[in-house]
């Protein structure tokens, strides 16, 4: 069972209608997709989000953030995935910001983010699936500094951010943890170059080529040839975070199709009325709830620092993926042809869930993590 402390309820009567009102699909997704937006996402948002201290909610309160933890992160990702809203948080507030953490470089990006000035990147997948250790790009050392190539792709809102974090190979072969570092890499920096696309939901990520990009020794987050640690901070975090944005996503298309069920009729009855699609829609909010707490569960053992938390972290993240995937297949099909046309909103959930659940390594990827974590 999930229980909130009463500030997390707070902080969730605050974010849910906040979100459901300005982050809404009207105004924020169609508008932006419609109006052909570079950036996938309204910066005015990213603005108020922080205005409400919710940019820097993992930052510590020392420097400027609101120091809360994952379970807070989680609860405001899970009303960014009801509505479907294009927002950097997970990427630039969660991710980067972990990744950040106990570095020399969060003094310099710390404040943008908390102001919400600043958007952030990660540079990880090289190959069409998600596997950080197989990371190739270079970095060579060049006098004090490192000369960076390769390339890198599925970099969400990689062309709008501000800070690229950047996996590196200084050290070992492709496939080895160690011998990777990671780098804080300006997006204006020299030899960074960017293609900027259009996922299946109309978020932007991009392809990035770096070819002899300059970096001074100051860049590096962490330690050099040691950047496993910094990036799994990052990819732990995204990836729980990812989970409660499949739950929330998995609830707001439940909820559109519930409130469809008692409206539409057939042959004299609402449809709500048929006992087939009553046990279907029990068993599609069980699974909700049950993806709600591994994700809760997750998001608490990462704040907790239990040794347990990236193999609960993969369960949440899997079990999400796979209960925000039942989700927008039964909204399509219980809302019949109507489910199929762009004017309706149901279809776009299915497109966001795709996404969603690839990022940071989709289902197959998370079943093995959970295999190897079990000692498989």
């Amino acid at each position: 069972m999930m229980i909130l402390t009463d500030d997390q309820r707070m902080l969730q009567d605050v974010v849910r209608p906040f979100m459901a009102e300005e982050g809404a699909i009207k105004t924020q997704l169609r508008h932006w997709r419609d109006t052909g937006c570079k950036d996938g996402f309204g910066h005015g948002l990213w603005k108020q989000l922080a205005e409400l201290g919710l940019t820097g909610i993992l930052i510590p309160e020392a420097a400027g953030g609101a120091g809360l933890g994952q379970v807070e992160a989680n609860l405001v990702l899970e009303e960014i995935g009801r509505n479907l809203t294009p927002s950097p948080f997970l990427t630039t507030s969660v991710a980067a910001v972990r990744a950040l953490e106990e570095s020399a470089q969060a003094e310099r990006w710390y404040p943008g983010i908390v102001a919400g000035e600043t958007v952030a990147a990660l540079a990880v997948d090289e190959a069409k699936s998600h596997n950080p250790a197989a990371t190739a790009l270079e970095a060579r050392r060049q006098g004090n500094g490192f000369l960076l190539n390769g390339a890198k792709q599925f970099v969400v809102y990689g062309a709008s951010a501000d800070l690229l974090l950047v996996a590196a190979r200084t050290a070992g072969t492709a496939g080895e943890t160690t011998g990777v570092t990671l780098f804080a890499v300006p997006r204006d920096t020299a030899g960074v170059n960017v293609e900027n696309v259009a996922l299946a939901d109309s978020s932007k990520a991009a392809r990035l080529t770096l070819v002899d990009v300059a970096l001074d020794a100051d860049a590096v987050v962490g330690e050099v040839d040691d950047g496993w640690a910094p990036l799994s901070r990052a990819l732990g975090a995204g990836r729980a975070g990812a989970a409660s944005e499949l739950v929330g996503i998995a609830a707001g298309a439940s909820e559109m199709t519930f409130d469809y069920l008692k409206q539409r009729k057939q042959f004299g009855r609402l449809i709500g009325e048929f006992q087939v699609l009553q046990h279907r829609a029990a068993h599609l909010y069980g699974e909700i709830e049950i993806a709600r707490a591994a994700a809760h569960k997750a998001a608490q053992l990462i704040d907790a620092g239990d040794p347990r938390a990236d193999l609960f972290t993969a369960v949440a993240k899997a079990k999400a993926g796979k209960v925000a995937r039942l989700a927008v297949q039964e909204g399509i099909q219980m809302h019949g042809g109507i489910g199929m046309t762009d004017e309706h909103d149901i279809g776009l959930y299915m497109k966001r869930q795709a996404v969603i659940d690839e990022l940071f390594g989709g289902p197959r990827y998370q079943a093995g993590e959970v295999a190897r974590l079990s000692g498989y």
